[in-house]
């Protein structure tokens, strides 16, 4: 879909949008949306980061999923001045961005891939500088980068949210004195946990029912900020100890160079067993091996290595987590 092909949807007369999930978790699915929660959403972000009428944003995602959508939105919504470029891994050095548009953006939202690419060309990390607000979303953020981007003096936010919330629900600053590691619900936003720890969100204005996620949530005593800790999904029972998927990740991301994803496959001893995938050969295999004995304990470190040549991922770059599962229990009944 196209940004005017949304536009045309969007003065339809029709009171919802169509609009898809990721399929980070299973089969992406297809959901009708209300516009009046989607423009509720708009200005609730809007008036979180102070954006006003006249302001300049960068759209450099795909509105064929909700976090494009929203951009769209917001610059509806608020009158802001909207540039587009071609969604890519490199949106700040796409032939439609030029010079003049990288002089004052006041907004943009982006994917970690996207950030950490720019961050790796000298033009392309001083435009990203210059952004006013950056909001981040889309998964989690390394460690390295993280601490990279803490660095930056502009505001950059990474963002907790999903489909059917509207684009997100709760921001945490990376950048500056004002860094944090917990997640501030915006206002209107009521925040619980359930049985299993996972997160609850109450957001009338946004959803019609409360959202039960299958997020794990630490949430800080006497407020209701919150950390990820992994979702329910990715959590891998190995002899009886839990071990969150997300959690080893971002542990060996900063030891190991080549792609990879930690997943799970059933054992007849442990039940379920820690496996990585590694997009490379036998060589980045055996230094994943070092790293995980030299990072992580013993009950967390996987117990079978598989090498293949591209790793699962969704159509907006997540992992593809139920078939990086089938493709381990593939590969161990080889």
């Amino acid at each position: 879909m196209t940004v005017e092909e949304f536009i045309a949807q969007w003065h339809d007369g029709s009171d919802t949008v169509e609009v898809h999930t990721s399929g980070s978790t299973g089969t992406p699915k297809v959901m009708l949306v209300e516009k009046r929660r989607m423009l509720a959403s708009a200005r609730m972000t809007c008036d979180f980061l102070g954006l006003k009428s006249g302001d300049t944003a960068l759209l450099c995602m795909s509105v064929d999923f909700i976090a494009g959508k929203m951009m769209v939105v917001r610059a509806m919504e608020r009158g802001l001045r909207l540039m587009t470029v071609k969604p890519s891994s490199h949106p700040l050095a796409m032939p439609d961005f030029t010079d003049e548009m990288g002089k004052k953006l006041d907004f943009s939202a982006m994917v970690p891939m996207q950030v950490y690419n720019s961050l790796q060309v000298p033009r392309e990390r001083e435009i990203l500088g210059k952004i006013c607000h950056i909001i981040i979303g889309g998964g989690p953020l390394d460690t390295s980068l993280e601490s990279e981007l803490r660095g930056f003096e502009n505001a950059i936010w990474h963002s907790y949210g999903m489909t059917e919330t509207l684009s997100h629900i709760a921001l945490r600053r990376v950048s500056g004195s004002d860094a944090s590691s917990w997640f501030t619900p915006l206002p209107g936003v009521t925040l619980s946990v359930n049985e299993d720890q996972c997160l609850v969100i109450d957001a009338p204005h946004l959803c019609p029912e409360r959202l039960v996620t299958r997020d794990v949530v630490e949430m800080e005593q006497g407020t209701q900020r919150f950390k990820v800790l992994g979702r329910i999904d990715n959590v891998i029972i190995t002899g009886g100890i839990k071990v969150h998927i997300e959690q080893v990740e971002q542990a060996l991301a900063p030891h190991i160079s080549c792609p990879f994803l930690i997943t799970k496959c059933p054992d007849p001893k442990f039940g379920e067993v820690v496996v990585m995938l590694v997009q490379g050969n036998e060589d980045e295999i055996a230094a994943a091996k070092v790293a995980s004995e030299a990072v992580l304990p013993m009950f967390s470190r996987p117990k079978r290595y598989f090498a293949v040549p591209e790793l699962p991922m969704t159509p907006n770059g997540k992992p593809a987590r139920n078939l990086a599962a089938s493709l381990a229990q593939q590969k161990s009944a080889e």
